[in-house]
């Protein structure tokens, strides 16, 4: 809703962003957010060339006498991910975001923002679009399908950019500058599906954890929130044998780099162990509560008999065994912290997505390490995890970490901006995600780049919110930040 952001300054990037919200953006489906851009630049008269993966570059001259001053490349990505509530009514393929303001917050009604990277795109549109900022040349990189697989900034054609000053604007931490991040792969596990038919006397049943907070699996993956997979797993491979249940399906999670919120199961299980299950469900729902009361408490486990679709068969016995044993067994969460930067999450991996594809089961992983041989040693034990269950193993191509620079001449400046606007530098960190510089740097030889942004919560799930008084921080940085390169 556009009063949402009545009011909020500095006006021209909250109503970028506004007119973002209203056009549907998924991972891979930027087309219509492109034709946005694109009329932007054309209704300012600008130049514009697109690679063939469809990354597009806006092009600013610089102000009259500052045509000699270095090119800035601003830089963010397009696509959003696209989470919502279950019981949330949305498509994601037509329907505006719906914004909220509460308090000094923007959020969403029950879906994910998309100021993940929709900030960073309208501050950069913001000053596309500014008349009286003086300015060297600037260039302006919109990048596509960041969140599934940094394609855009992976298959970037390596003619597009002149400029080598980069601001990334992908970070969520006003305050902050990032000049870091870590390097990541996937992995991808397959089982045959193999089925058998339902025991006479057998009843389906519904087993749910949900009330999880999810999150980036890069972001969030040390304040150990739950995983709903793992959890599910972990009640499932204890309870069934003591029940004779047996498992027809499971699914859970949706994206290789949030941390899944929600997973079900539908299980057979013997007419008579309903009360006992019930029981069960019970003592692990409290277990869930009590591990989790400081980090995720609103965690459930619940047991549904009725409104769901009833399979006609259930999983084979060696495949059920199979599954939960591989699933118990593949690891999640945090795997080293950095020595060198204290607070740092050095290596992880997020247990990501479980699913039916077709004829089979499929798991999918994701793995993240600023140490480039740390990353192959985790990635090599989720495939480990594979070989032994006689998996059909898939490993993903990844992306190079971002290895700082403390002795940028880009730092240097924006230390020093930093300071005259709020009295105090900013606090420079590395982090344990997949920012586009990696990959930018490696393909753009000599580029100078830092990634900076407003402080945004809850990043790709559904509490995805940005703070409003430190959105007007970050335009009044890359304000003074083009004003002081032009100088």
């Amino acid at each position: 809703m556009k009063e949402a952001i009545e009011g909020l300054q500095p006006k021209s990037l909250w109503e970028h962003f506004y007119e973002i919200a209203q056009i549907p953006r998924c991972s891979k489906e930027e087309e219509k957010v492109k034709d946005h851009i694109i009329q932007i630049a054309k209704r300012n008269n600008l130049s514009y060339k697109m690679d063939e993966v469809g990354n597009v570059v806006i092009q600013k001259p610089a102000s009259p006498g500052l045509e000699n001053k270095p090119t800035i490349v601003f830089q963010g990505h397009l696509d959003m991910v696209c989470e919502k509530n279950k019981g949330t009514e949305h498509d994601f393929a037509k329907d505006p975001i719906k914004l909220k303001r509460d308090g000094d917050w923007i959020k969403a009604d029950g879906t994910t923002l998309g100021s993940d990277n929709g900030i960073g795109v309208a501050a950069a549109l913001a000053v596309m679009e500014d008349k009286n900022l003086k300015h060297g040349p600037l260039e302006f990189l919109f990048t596509i399908d960041e969140e599934t697989g940094l394609t855009g900034a992976q298959e970037i054609s390596k003619d597009l950019l002149d400029g080598r000053i980069l601001l990334n604007m992908d970070s969520e931490e006003d305050g902050a500058v990032y000049i870091g991040c870590a390097g990541g792969k996937d992995a991808e596990l397959f089982l045959t599906l193999e089925t058998e038919k339902v025991p006479a006397g057998f009843k389906a049943v519904l087993v749910r954890v949900s009330g999880l907070m999810g999150g980036h699996s890069g972001l969030n993956i040390h304040e150990g929130r739950g995983n709903a997979i793992k959890l599910l797993n972990r009640f499932l491979w204890k309870t069934l044998p003591q029940i004779s249940g047996r498992l027809a399906s499971i699914e859970g999670g949706n994206k290789h780099n949030a941390i899944p919120r929600e997973a079900e199961a539908i299980i057979f299980i013997p007419q008579d162990k309903i009360s006992e299950l019930k029981e069960k469900a019970k003592t692990y729902d409290q277990y869930f509560k009590d591990e989790y009361k400081l980090s995720d408490s609103k965690v459930s486990l619940t047991i549904e008999e009725t409104g769901f679709n009833v399979p006609q068969d259930m999983l084979s016995s060696k495949l059920h065994g199979k599954l939960l044993n591989l699933l118990y067994s593949l690891p999640h969460g945090v795997m080293a912290m950095s020595h060198a930067i204290p607070g740092l999450v050095e290596t992880s991996t997020n247990l990501a997505v479980v699913s039916r594809k077709n004829s089979q089961i499929a798991i999918l992983t994701s793995q993240r390490s600023s140490i480039g041989s740390a990353l192959s040693e985790i990635h090599e034990m989720v495939l480990a995890c594979g070989y032994q269950a006689g998996a059909e193993v898939h490993s993903g191509g990844g992306y190079p970490a971002w290895k700082p620079n403390p002795e940028s001449p880009l730092l240097q400046r924006v230390k020093k901006v930093h300071k005259g606007l709020f009295n105090k530098e900013p606090e420079v960190k590395a982090i344990h995600a997949g920012l586009e510089c990696g990959i930018i740097g490696d393909k753009f030889p000599g580029m100078d780049m830092i990634s900076f942004g407003p402080t945004i919560m809850g990043a790709h799930s559904p509490d995805e919110r940005v703070q409003i008084s430190t959105v007007e921080r970050f335009w009044q940085l890359v304000e003074s930040l083009v004003k002081d390169i032009a100088s």
